[in-house]
């Protein structure tokens, strides 16, 4: 009996498809994108073509989507790896970026034309041609039913606009911190963590809020960034206020210096000593 198909029997060696982490979009969002049912292979800081829920969009590869990879990402969006950026696709792009600042000049008098109250941070023109979308901040909800029609109109593409909050208009425009470098939430970081004036606290940072406070005006994000590891270490320590027995004598400790491990003691004779955790010999009161 003759058989056209494989005679061999072995299965067929499924298509692979690799997996990758894009940072896309004015947001810098990060999304996990696949390449288009075969293998292929791109490196990291390479920038490609993608479509993503919102169209076609630039993006730049970061790294293989690996399981470590995988982890540090909170249900990140998906998409497809359409090819790397070709110089056609660059020049394209430029040319969509070079109208930016007249596209937000008209989008600005289109707001003033209905008085709408709200502020204007930024807008997207998203790579494909086939939507802009409008950033704004506003304390309250905006009726912008009129204001979409009459830019779509104008600029004869799909409008969506986006309200955003401080920090995400920070991300949007602000470009290096009081450290020297990019601001984090430009970079590095996937998500705002809280932060809260404890963090500041426990690290001894400054309280002035000139000193402590980002581009977005509202508490660093760094802060954030070693407070677990100093509440864990200053789980260690005996608390402010408690009495304690050393080689001095008994001692009531006064504060801390978490880092270094140590605490400041006052002793039964007035003094204040600046000791290691490890001669505190035992905590007679919590």
């Amino acid at each position: 009996m003759t058989n056209n198909g494989d005679m061999s029997g072995d299965p067929q060696p499924e298509k692979q498809v690799s997996r990758y982490v894009v940072r896309y979009g004015s947001m810098r969002s990060l999304g996990i994108f696949h390449t288009r049912g075969k293998r292929e292979d791109y490196r990291r800081g390479m920038s490609v073509i993608a479509r993503t829920n919102r169209g076609l969009e630039t993006g730049m590869v970061l790294c293989e989507a690996s399981d470590d990879a995988l982890s540090h990402l909170d249900e990140p969006p998906t998409g497809q790896i359409l090819r790397e950026m070709t110089d056609d696709d660059l020049n394209e792009y430029t040319w969509l970026q070079s109208g930016r600042d007249e596209k937000l000049k008209t989008c600005q008098e289109h707001i003033d034309k209905f008085k709408l109250d709200m502020k204007l941070v930024d807008l997207e023109h998203l790579f494909g041609g086939e939507r802009i979308v409008v950033y704004y901040l506003a304390e309250q909800r905006i009726d912008f039913r009129e204001l979409v029609k009459s830019l779509a109109g104008e600029f004869q593409t799909r409008i969506e606009m986006r309200q955003i909050g401080v920090r995400d208009e920070a991300r949007l425009l602000a470009d290096y911190g009081d450290c020297g470098k990019p601001v984090c939430c430009n970079t590095h970081l996937t998500s705002m963590p809280p932060v809260s004036m404890k963090m500041a606290k426990i690290q001894k940072a400054t309280l002035d809020p000139t000193k402590i406070s980002g581009r977005c005006g509202r508490l660093k994000c760094c802060l954030r960034y070693e407070y677990d590891t100093y509440e864990q270490m200053q789980k260690e320590l005996p608390r402010v206020g408690a009495r304690v027995v050393t080689n001095m004598g008994q001692g009531k400790v006064l504060g801390h210096e978490i880092l270094a491990q140590q605490v400041l003691v006052e002793t039964e004779d007035n003094r204040r000593v600046l000791i290691d955790v490890s001669e505190v010999l035992s905590v007679i009161r919590k």
